[in-house]
């Protein structure tokens, strides 16, 4: 709640319905008092989208709700390309957030200084061969790399499988970063390395940040040095 942005708030006061999620609806509901709500479950991603569009269509002011920021795996890509798709004027307005791994990175330390990428493990919209190629690449390029959706129930070896590749390119004990349920009640975060963090507790709402060559742990905060000479 304390990372949700001015703007994104003030948002969702000019609006006379918000659509969204149930479980980010839930989050956001000291801002939405006395408007309509229209809320789905999982994967229905497409079916709040062309409703929402279809409200403001009619004239609604409609915020469209994701979390973290609209733009990194949320609902801003899917409603400007339905727009596209169906030869819509609307006026769409993108209102930026704070992605996970940027809030995750916070409560971990400084371990985005450098060159860092962000990869979904979730193979519903991406082959897993393709995701498994993005892995090599950035694990080879040593890039600080921040994994989303690492692991659900049903979802397992592909975080395994993650780890492997990465150690095939760095050391265990390089520096490995979990939070899960960042900004809530229930937040943990952990600092652990590449050979022991798959001993933690990681869900669907956990971030996995893992280290470069040169990322450390000071003081019991994880960081990447950006190369200043002090």
């Amino acid at each position: 709640m304390d990372d949700r942005t001015r703007r994104a708030e003030a948002a969702i006061e000019k609006s006379d319905i918000v659509v969204g999620y149930s479980r980010y609806l839930h989050l956001i509901r000291d801002l939405t008092q006395g408007k309509r709500l229209v809320s789905s479950g999982m994967t229905r991603e497409v079916d709040r989208c062309r409703e929402a569009i279809r409200l403001a269509r009619e004239g609604s002011t409609v915020s469209l709700v994701s979390s973290g920021d609209a733009g990194v795996y949320g609902m801003a890509g899917l409603a400007l390309e339905i727009v596209a798709q169906d030869g819509l004027e609307l006026d769409v307005e993108i209102v930026p957030g704070v992605t996970a791994a940027l809030a995750a990175a916070a409560k971990l330390g400084a371990p985005l200084m450098l060159d860092f990428c962000v990869i979904s493990l979730s193979d519903l919209l991406a082959p897993w061969s393709v995701i498994r190629e993005r892995l090599m690449a950035v694990a080879q390029a040593d890039f600080v790399t921040a994994l989303y959706n690492p692991r659900s129930v049903r979802r397992i070896k592909q975080l395994d499988e993650a780890a492997n590749i990465f150690l095939k390119f760095r050391k265990g004990n390089t520096t490995v970063g979990i939070v899960t349920s960042t900004g809530t009640e229930k937040e943990t975060v952990v600092i652990s390395d590449l050979d022991h963090f798959l001993e933690h507790d990681i869900n669907m709402l956990s971030v996995v940040i893992i280290g470069s060559s040169s990322s450390r742990v000071m003081n019991g905060r994880f960081v990447t040095p950006r190369g200043y000479k002090i």
